[in-house]
């Protein structure tokens, strides 16, 4: 099942038990912030993205190789080598995704990120080291910018999709297929907003982060936090603002954060995580969050 029928997508994810596969990644992935600067073309459906000003390239380096080191103290993190010409490239997550066996490589709706689909070390890293089936949408004409559109339920083969110039409903579509979910619930997301992984986190199946304010309906909203309930966190508008709705459960007792997000928890969103079994990991990020996204744009997972 996909389509906007919330009733019809509750009636299947309710019944959902936790065996659709594993909750969280067995490895991650990240892409050096090489030539990191800001892509006009990016900018201009990316609200969050800072002033050219606001770059500053050294900073952002180096707090990539230390979330890096964070990561590799939970699970294997390998980082590709980034491009001065794809300077969007350390947010991953939008052109590769993988499910067990398989490596997904995503149509991006501007030229500047269509370059990073086509580097041919990530694709042979999937392919020839581990052996995965290459599905690529990256030559239709339909965007669908992976997990930085469609946030999945990996333990109930659920999947949320925003509907933006990022990714339309074909495109949703096809994500659907490739992934063989259950069930993908589409929505629009609220003008200005880019991405569903910065309103919304699905957290080891059991949590979610929601912000409601990007949601054009709240009603796409509620009905999320009715599969996730009682833990459901609704996030406040400052929390949105500086990202703590783009986190990542990368084992099923940690959500990983950036610094900013992380102290922009509320006492309410920081015990409702700890009543889910969750402690905060937090990084600094905030040069990389210039480029508009945070730390779960820069996480590729491997399934």
């Amino acid at each position: 099942m996909i389509g906007r029928d919330r009733e019809a997508f509750l009636a299947i994810a309710r019944d959902c038990v936790p065996d659709f596969g594993p909750a969280t990644a067995r490895a991650a992935f990240l892409v050096a912030p090489d030539g990191f600067a800001r892509a006009e073309q990016s900018a201009g459906d990316n609200r969050y993205m800072a002033a050219a000003e606001g770059f500053d390239p050294g900073l952002a380096s180096a707090q990539h190789r230390e979330l890096q080191r964070a990561l590799s103290a939970l699970l294997p993190t390998v980082c590709f080598a980034g491009d001065p010409d794809t300077p969007d490239a350390l947010f991953p997550n939008n052109v590769y995704a993988t499910a067990p066996g398989r490596t997904l490589i995503g149509r991006m709706r501007h030229p500047v990120r269509q370059r990073e689909a086509a580097r041919a070390d990530i694709r042979a890293f999937f392919r020839e080291v581990l052996g995965y089936t290459e599905i690529d949408l990256s030559t239709q004409p339909h965007p669908c910018e992976l997990t930085g559109a469609l946030v999945i339920d990996r333990a109930r083969g659920l999947g949320y999709c925003g509907l933006s110039e990022r990714c339309d409903a074909e495109g949703a579509r096809l994500m659907h297929e490739a992934l063989g979910l259950r069930a993908t619930l589409l929505f629009d997301l609220a003008p200005g907003e880019y991405h569903t992984n910065v309103v919304l986190a699905v957290l080891a199946g059991r949590a979610a982060l929601i912000c409601p304010g990007g949601f054009a309906d709240p009603a796409a909203a509620a009905a999320i936090a009715e599969v996730y309930a009682p833990h459901a966190i609704e996030l406040s508008p400052a929390e949105h603002a500086a990202f703590a709705g783009n986190a990542i459960a990368l084992s099923p007792d940690r959500v990983w954060m950036s610094t900013r997000a992380a102290e922009a928890l509320s006492a309410a969103s920081r015990a409702g995580l700890e009543r889910a079994g969750f402690a905060v990991a937090a990084v600094a990020l905030d040069a990389i969050e210039a480029g508009g996204g945070s730390l779960r744009c820069c996480v590729g997972e491997i399934y």
